[in-house]
């Protein structure tokens, strides 16, 4: 039986029922009977589950629904959150950019700092090339009362500083007599200065120098080594007088041994003298003078302890020079005397905040100079 067949039931028409029920016996009716019943049972168990089917697909549609608008209502939310997050990712955006806007600014800001803290750190490093060197022995210095008092009891070394300042080409230095004068100049920056035949623009800023604010120096004595001094000024070479001195104090009678080293310091015409042993300079300085044959003449020298000074520290502290004013960027267009001459006019004048010079001193481009400052005592 095909599927045609099992899914339909054919019944015969009426004549030809009646024609099979003439000829049929009762047992054969009650086969078909039975038949029938089956059919009829079977029918109707196709339509419970087909019933079943549909109530099953209905619950199936019902939940597709509901989950199709809870996808849609998901959907809605997620598309609301998606416009409140474009939105918050725009403002974060703007705000993002601002904020590298102004970091670009700050660090342009910043590389300037840096330039002008790199050219004070090399007028620093000019100007610590330039300090005095400690000398390596305490110098004699003949010392005079000249009726000065003090009521201060101070144990500390006094120093007059003389700072050198390296001045490129192209700028002047210029000091005023009131201080109040070199703050207006400063204030103004920028100056024309007024030629025969043209103007020309300047600029003026402070002058920063780096000053001692500490010293600490750490002595030594040398317990083979003598100071000589209070030595002649006759007409003997360095040599003559080494060998002069060494000749002395390498002879036992004059409390001296063999000498290992010597030395002339020119700044001060005193000798060192240093010996192979110990011993030999306490008994040297205990006696203290000798006389001592140069020439036909006979002269005293002194010996002391060498002692050796070295640096322990140093620290400094940047200070504005209130009366000076740094003008650079001057053009090269006059000679050096006559451009000099113009800035000092040009500055004198009250019209243009200026006042009295005391000091001008301007060096040409192309050129380099060394300032001296010194203790401003006024």
């Amino acid at each position: 039986m095909t599927d045609l067949e099992e899914s339909f039931v054919q019944l015969p028409d009426e004549d030809s029922l009646e024609n099979i029920f003439l000829t049929m016996t009762p047992e054969c009716i009650q086969k078909e009977i039975e038949k029938y019943k089956d059919r009829c049972f079977a029918l109707e168990q196709d339509g419970a589950d087909l019933k079943a089917a549909k109530e099953a697909s209905e619950q199936k549609i019902q939940e597709f629904e509901k989950e199709a608008e809870h996808l849609r209502e998901k959907l809605e939310k997620d598309t609301l959150l998606s416009s409140e997050l474009a939105a918050s990712y725009q403002t974060k955006m703007h705000l993002a950019k601002e904020e590298r806007y102004q970091l670009l600014q700050l660090k342009q800001k910043l590389e300037e700092e840096l330039k002008e803290l790199e050219k004070r750190r090399d007028a620093y490093n000019e100007q610590e090339k330039a300090l005095p060197q400690v000398l390596p022995s305490l110098l004699e210095r003949k010392m005079v009362f000249k009726g000065h008092m003090t009521r201060e009891d101070t144990n500390s070394l006094a120093m007059t500083l003389l700072i050198q300042y390296p001045l490129p080409g192209g700028s002047a230095l210029i000091t005023f007599e009131n201080p109040e004068v070199a703050r207006r100049i400063m204030q103004k920056q920028e100056h024309e200065v007024e030629l025969d035949e043209c103007r020309v623009r300047v600029w003026a800023g402070p002058v920063e120098l780096l000053l001692p604010s500490f010293l600490e120096i750490e002595m030594k004595r040398n317990s083979r080594r003598i100071l000589v001094s209070n030595l002649p000024s006759l007409d003997l070479s360095e040599e003559q007088l080494l060998d002069k001195l060494e000749l002395f104090f390498s002879k036992k009678k004059n409390g001296g041994g063999e000498v290992e080293w010597r030395e002339f310091l020119s700044d001060t015409r005193h000798v060192v003298l240093s010996f192979m042993y110990d011993g030999v300079v306490e008994e040297l300085i205990k006696k203290g003078h000798f006389q001592i044959q140069f020439g036909k003449t006979i002269h005293e020298v002194r010996v002391t302890p060498y002692v050796s000074g070295a640096i322990a520290d140093l620290q400094f502290r940047p200070s504005i020079c209130n009366r000076t004013v740094l003008l650079s960027g001057i053009p090269d267009v006059l000679d050096e005397e006559a451009m000099q001459d113009a800035l000092e006019i040009h500055f004198q004048k009250p019209s243009q905040g200026g006042g009295e010079v005391d000091a001008i001193s301007y060096v040409p481009a192309g050129k380099h100079g060394l300032a001296i400052f010194e203790e401003d005592t006024e």
